[in-house]
């Protein structure tokens, strides 16, 4: 984009501001997120139509479909979003009418992902399948959070028995002999 001084210049030598703003976006980069913007990205995911040829799902059943399936124009986000909040991409609006066709051809939700699959790999999901190595990663954050359960409630168990003993000791008689020390600690170990 021309910045203010650019466009004023442009305006008042006569030079079209047309010309001027069609060279600046010829020349600006489209940045994402997660970088430049890969507008060539796009490969078709076609198959041809099942014999029955009915639509396979409701408007509300493929957008929910789409926000499966991530852009690959090198943002973060899926196509459905991408589609409606990102109107410099190029590569979601070819996705979606992939999806469209893909519907429009009786093929159901699971054969759609996996069309898309086949072309871009599993990268093209928005999260990864549940199977193999992929569940280590849907375990751990569970396992971990339970492990540190456990060993918090452990260690604050310990540290409530240490404070009673240390309390207990506190209260025990001073004019008790060594023996009724002991034994009162004895007792009051075998409580907690």
């Amino acid at each position: 984009m021309p910045s203010r001084r650019e466009f004023l210049v442009a305006l008042t030598s006569g030079i079209g501001v047309t010309s001027v703003s069609a060279a600046a976006v010829r020349a600006q980069v489209t940045q994402t997120f997660a970088g430049p913007m890969q507008q060539d990205a796009y490969q078709p995911v076609k198959l041809a139509a099942k014999p029955s040829g009915a639509a396979s799902m409701s408007v509300a059943e493929r957008d929910e479909l789409e926000h499966q399936i991530k852009c690959q124009c090198g943002c973060v986000l899926d196509v459905y979003t991408c589609r409606t909040t990102d109107f410099s991409c190029s590569v979601s609006p070819r996705m979606h009418s992939d999806v469209l066709s893909l519907v429009s051809g009786g093929y159901s939700s699971t054969e759609i992902l996996r069309a898309f699959q086949d072309v871009y790999g599993e990268r093209v999901l928005m999260s990864p399948v549940k199977a193999g190595f992929n569940w280590l990663g849907y375990l751990t954050p569970s396992v971990v959070i339970a492990v540190g359960a456990i060993v918090l409630y452990t260690l604050i168990r310990r540290w409530g028995a240490r404070a009673a003993l240390k309390h207990a000791a506190v209260t025990v008689p001073s004019d008790a002999t060594p023996a009724e020390q002991a034994a009162i600690e004895a007792a009051l170990r075998n409580d907690s």
